[in-house]
């Protein structure tokens, strides 16, 4: 039985990626268990490691659902200086979702629901609501 995830991105500038994905994820670590290492829980038993190390090539993207991808967009560009950051959506596609890169080369991205009952419903089942 599956029961929880877990994804690593690594950093080769720890001290940087700590504070780079404070901003991203809008909130402190909650698990700094030795120097090099942090991990946050984006949602129950969702946990995203950052770790001092070579990133891994090809690797992602990583996408994290967010309720307004536009809004989303718009404070990592300001926040973290992302250059490139399209949004996309195509007709047989149920979401929007866009692509960018940290400093490091790791691929991550942003998705959001077309359909808002969806999304809440995906929400309330998440947190068990």
């Amino acid at each position: 039985m599956i029961f929880e995830i877990t994804n690593q991105v690594r950093v080769t500038d720890f001290k940087e990626g700590h504070k780079w994905y404070e901003a991203l994820l809008n909130k402190k670590a909650d698990f700094i268990p030795h120097d090099g290492f942090a991990e946050w829980e984006i949602i129950p038993g969702c946990w995203l490691q950052v770790a001092e190390g070579t990133p891994s090539e090809e690797s992602g993207p990583l996408r994290l659902g967010v309720t307004d991808i536009i809004a989303e967009r718009d404070r990592l560009v300001n926040e973290l200086k992302i250059d490139e950051f399209e949004i996309y959506s195509r007709e047989e596609v149920s979401a929007k979702w866009g692509t960018f890169t940290d400093p490091w080369g790791n691929r991550l991205g942003l998705f959001e629901y077309l359909d808002k009952k969806e999304e809440n419903d995906r929400i309330k089942t998440i947190l068990g609501v």
